[in-house]
């Protein structure tokens, strides 16, 4: 009972004692994980995406909203730059599909704008890095060969870049775990580092064994959909069957960090106790504002659920496009990131 009240307080704990236990429950769900992924990649898919991808994102919303100062003071230009970026490059990669389909974009073109909004992302960032850098002066002179190299790759592989950013991106949340660990429980960071050389094993060998095997075999609307979200008409040599395996492992890896891991290690276990963000709780904070957005979110949770129900395909295109505007937004985070 002791420990978890230490859970949830918030307070330094050492590490779990039954740390070969702790791994051996943490491998056992990564093998069940990775079977299930392995076996049924685009049923799996089909039901993560329908339960976790719309909560994931209301999760996101709360702990930035947690991270987010009352006053900007220095950091105000990083902060404008954050939001107004994210929207308007969400605006663009919302519109693009409709202004190719108005001007009759020929493929050629698509790829063009494609690697446009990709340079356009890699730019956005490195402001986002020089603004940053402007505030704490620090040696970051290794980021402009990176920026380079990634304006590069955006125009010599757009599609290869656009689909590295959907396995990357699933990534980015075991990052903020780690960060979050460090900060509040960093007796636990080296079981937690343990734990993703665990999953890291398990991904390998489930990869290898679907990378081989007979591509996907249903040609519905739906699995064409799920098949080249996961790159199925970009990469070679690997299996649609393997890529929507690896994809769906990954992503559940995502989901299970911000639905579970954050809400009790970062949030205290208590998400919904909204007293304890800066903008609510301070005398110059919005509490309305956050109280609205939180309500909004929970309302916009529900109806992707009831559109789910209604017309899978569709809501899913919609989903994954809205959804862009939560990949961008982890960006100012990550780059802020103590």
């Amino acid at each position: 009972m002791q420990r978890v009240e230490e859970l949830h307080s918030g307070r330094h704990v050492s590490a779990p004692k039954a740390e070969p236990l702790v791994l051996g429950g943490a491998l056992a769900g990564l093998c069940v994980l990775g079977w299930l992924a392995g076996v049924f990649p685009v049923a799996a898919s089909i039901v993560t995406v329908f339960l976790f991808a719309a909560p994931h994102n209301l999760m996101e919303v709360r702990f930035f909203l947690s991270r987010m100062p009352v006053r900007w003071g220095r950091a105000k230009a990083f902060f404008v730059t954050s939001i107004g970026g994210a929207l308007a490059l969400t605006g663009v990669f919302a519109a693009l599909p409709f202004l190719a389909s108005a001007l009759n974009m020929s493929e050629s073109g698509w790829v063009i704008a494609n690697a446009g909004w990709n340079s356009a992302l890699v730019l956005w960032v490195f402001l986002l890095t020089r603004l940053y850098i402007r505030e704490k002066p620090r040696d970051w002179g290794w980021h402009l060969p990176v920026v380079f190299a990634l304006l590069a790759l955006a125009w010599f592989f757009p599609q290869g870049f656009s689909i590295a950013l959907v396995f990357l991106h699933p990534l980015v949340a075991l990052w903020f775990l780690d960060s979050q660990i460090a900060r509040t429980r960093p007796a636990w960071r080296s079981t937690y580092r343990k734990g993703l050389v665990l999953a890291a094993v398990v991904f390998v060998v489930m990869l290898a064994s679907t990378a081989g095997a007979p591509n996907l075999p249903g040609r519905d609307g739906l699995t064409i959909r799920i098949t080249d979200h996961a790159g199925g008409s970009v990469i070679s040599g690997i299996s649609t069957h393997g890529l929507v395996a690896g994809h769906v492992f990954l992503e559940t890896l995502h989901y299970g960090v911000w639905l579970v891991a954050m809400p009790l290690i970062a949030l205290g276990g208590k998400p919904f106790r909204l007293d304890t963000i800066p903008l609510v709780k301070h005398s110059e904070g919005w509490p309305k504002s956050v109280k609205t957005l939180l309500a909004c979110g929970a309302g916009a949770v529900a109806i992707f659920w009831m559109c789910f129900l209604v017309n899978y395909p569709i809501t899913r295109d919609i989903y994954f496009t809205v959804a862009i505007f939560h990949v961008l937004a982890e960006a100012p985070f990550l780059i802020r990131l103590k």
